[in-house]
């Protein structure tokens, strides 16, 4: 059993990828073009935004949406204390000060409750992560971003397809705050076959912005007129027309991992001391990860790694408690939720190739750990 298995994904989608990225060879175009402009248009319509800007990964995305917003030295953005290195290492790129939120411990998303206190006359912006699927509950963050004029850069890396209803309506995880950051990670539920990215905006000066920064700030009518220090951080056409190809599919497979969750979440009822994953009424979840909680994690991933069961611990470490963030000066006990979290969370196979008997074979074995046979 894989934790994820590309290549059976490739191969179900063999002929379309195949042909995608021949046309693409045969067009001679690797660099932006009609590949890159097509994938970027059907990002838009599925999302509901007006712009939707490739680029070659959710780090760049995150980082140039700060640049873009004029965010740098001597400013202040709150984030998660739980998500992945990049959150944070894109606001401390800029020259920025990450500032941490604890978090909710049903959903592991920032909670909304204790960010207000956290704003000072230095803050900038918000970035909440949607992690591991589920949107954050962006009806109050969208509220206290309004009170303080701060920016919303929503971190979507895990969370394309998810929604959330907010005043009525559904919205999408990348259309809700100033712009949206998206990773193509081989293993996101949308994946490239190598890396992507992507940032997502309703506001022209900032898509013109991001546009302009991801070609070493170069001028729209003169390439070799730069206007401001950029990167270089553009989506390969390959990619997009990979891309291209799966976008078609992926409510479906979304779909999908929701079904896969709910197996697990039936078969761990009742089971030990598993906390199953907690999915919001007002969201549709899509499971990029199916993370479940117990204080036995390590031994239970020791007996899932001898029963040939892969896990994987999304993430051991905290924010405030990675070392390249020391000089932040945080200090363990600052964030017990994210903590306590770091401690205990393992996720399980989930993606939408998973068959039945390996689902009934991670039931199976989770269930024996507890029972203690």
């Amino acid at each position: 059993m894989e934790f994820f298995d590309l290549k059976m994904q490739y191969h179900n989608l063999k002929s379309e990828i195949d042909a995608a990225v021949l046309e693409v060879l045969e067009g001679g175009i690797f660099i932006g073009g009609p590949a890159v402009e097509k994938f970027e248009k059907e990002v838009a319509d599925f999302l509901g935004v007006k712009h939707a800007v490739t680029l070659n990964s959710g780090t760049d995305a995150l980082y140039l949406s700060l640049k873009a917003f004029g965010i740098g030295a001597g400013d202040e953005v709150i984030t998660t204390a739980f998500t992945f290195f990049a959150t944070a290492e894109a606001i401390a790129a800029v020259g920025a000060k990450p500032v941490f939120i604890d978090i909710d411990p049903a959903t592991f998303n920032i909670d909304a409750n204790q960010i207000e206190a956290a704003i000072t006359e230095k803050t900038k912006a918000i970035i909440p992560v949607h992690l591991f699927g589920q949107m954050a509950d962006m009806a109050p963050i969208k509220k206290i971003a309004q009170k303080h004029n701060l920016k919303i850069i929503e971190d979507c890396a895990q969370a394309i397809g998810a929604t959330q209803i907010i005043d009525g309506r559904e919205a999408k995880a990348g259309n809700i705050g100033d712009c949206g950051c998206f990773s193509f990670f081989p293993t996101k539920n949308l994946g490239a076959c190598g890396d992507g990215g992507m940032v997502t905006a309703n506001d022209d000066q900032i898509a013109t912005k991001i546009r302009m920064l991801k070609v070493h700030g170069s001028s729209p009518e003169n390439k070799y007129k730069n206007l401001e220090i950029g990167v270089n951080s553009r989506l390969d056409a390959i990619q997009a027309a990979i891309l291209s190809v799966k976008i078609k599919y992926l409510d479906q497979w979304n779909d999908q991992r929701a079904a896969i969750a709910k197996c697990y979440d039936e078969a761990f009822e009742g089971v030990g001391e598993i906390v199953a994953p907690f999915a919001a009424l007002n969201n549709r979840h899509i499971y990029h990860q199916y993370t479940i909680r117990t204080a036995k994690r390590n031994q239970l991933a020791q007996f899932l790694k001898n029963a040939k069961i892969p896990t994987m611990i999304y993430f051991p470490f905290p924010m405030h408690l990675e070392p390249a963030l020391e000089y932040l000066n945080y200090k363990t006990g600052d964030f017990p939720e994210a903590e306590r979290a770091s401690r205990e969370v393992v996720s399980l196979p989930i993606y939408p190739e998973l068959d039945t008997g390996n689902i009934e074979v991670v039931c199976f074995e989770v269930g024996k750990f507890f029972a203690g046979k």
